[in-house]
């Protein structure tokens, strides 16, 4: 069985409501990443009663599963150091299903961003990454060195890798593709910050930013989907990718918490795991919200019709 950093709650000197604290910073950003993808054309209230199930009925038990000593997906061996599978594949599935059960936008590109404002929440993530990732040690050690080590350089790899994609694709480059290039590498890196190698979270940093990004600009624009903010091309793909990846570059000498991955000479175990348990977590997390979302519908309209959402945006 391998262990992961709950386990750390029964180490002396942390206390019961400093680690509650800290998980409920969990609990609370997942559901914003999923929101941002249909802000606008998505009913509020909807939204709000929602939010408010799905983590009854959906957050809190895959945090259960997957990170409870004795949880169905951490009995398997699933390794998830600081959110991948809880936070961010989560919450990209749901922004998917979301945006597909809301519909898109008469115009599309009626809304733009603002740029600045991008900046200045990407600085924020990043920053707040490490609270999340070095904070999931549960210790001030060498893993929470290790994760903010890994953290930056996957952050780091993935945003200039964004940067000579757009380059070479569209002969420019944007800072909207450079803040995506960052949290795509932030949110790979996420599932095994504490177990790879500074080399390897570059790897996966670096493919993070090119499986999302093709996503994004070659597979989005012919889905049925409005996803605002690409929160299932950002999180959703690049959690997939983390989780995986984690069962290849997981080196024992890094943490002793998780075998050899592929890569440094472990057997296909701890990959097919991390393959099997990923799979579960998406049926899990798609089951659930389509069983939510229809059951809501039923009392609350889901999105904003076209013409009620272009008066609001007129005023």
């Amino acid at each position: 069985m391998i262990h992961v950093p709950i386990d750390a709650i029964t180490k002396p000197g942390i206390p019961i409501g400093d680690y509650a604290m800290f998980m409920m910073m969990f609990a609370i950003i997942t559901p914003a990443i999923f929101c941002g993808s249909v802000v606008g054309h998505g009913r509020f209230n909807f939204l709000v009663m929602f939010t408010i199930c799905w983590s009854i009925f959906v957050y809190y038990p895959l945090v259960h599963m997957v990170w409870a000593p004795h949880g169905l997906l951490a009995r398997l061996g699933a390794v998830d150091f600081a959110g991948g599978l809880v936070v961010h594949v989560n919450a990209g599935i749901t922004a998917l299903i979301l945006s597909a059960w809301v519909g898109r936008r008469k115009d599309v590109h009626s809304q733009r961003n603002n740029l600045s404002w991008v900046l200045i929440g990407t600085a924020l993530l990043w920053i707040g990454w490490y609270g999340f990732n070095a904070g999931s040690a549960l210790a001030v050690n060498d893993t929470a060195v290790q994760a903010m080590l890994t953290t930056t350089i996957s952050c780091s790899s993935a945003m200039v890798t964004w940067m000579l994609l757009d380059r070479y694709h569209f002969n420019h480059v944007t800072l909207a593709g450079v803040c995506n290039g960052a949290i795509t590498g932030l949110v790979a890196i996420t599932p095994g910050a504490g177990y790879v190698t500074l080399g390897g979270s570059m790897i996966i940093g670096i493919v993070g930013a090119i499986v999302s990004q093709y996503f994004i600009t070659k597979i989005k624009p012919h889905l049925p989907i409005d996803d605002i903010v690409d929160a299932f091309g950002c999180h959703e793909v690049s959690g997939i990718w983390g989780s995986i990846a984690t069962g290849i570059f997981a080196s024992h000498q890094i943490s002793h918490l998780v075998p050899n991955g592929l890569l440094f000479g472990g057997d296909l175990h701890l990959l097919l795991v991390q393959i099997f348990v990923t799979l579960l977590t998406i049926i899990f997390i798609g089951v659930m919200d389509i069983i939510l979302i229809k059951l809501l519908s039923i009392v609350l309209p889901v999105s904003i019709d076209n013409e009620k959402l272009a008066a609001i945006q007129s005023k």
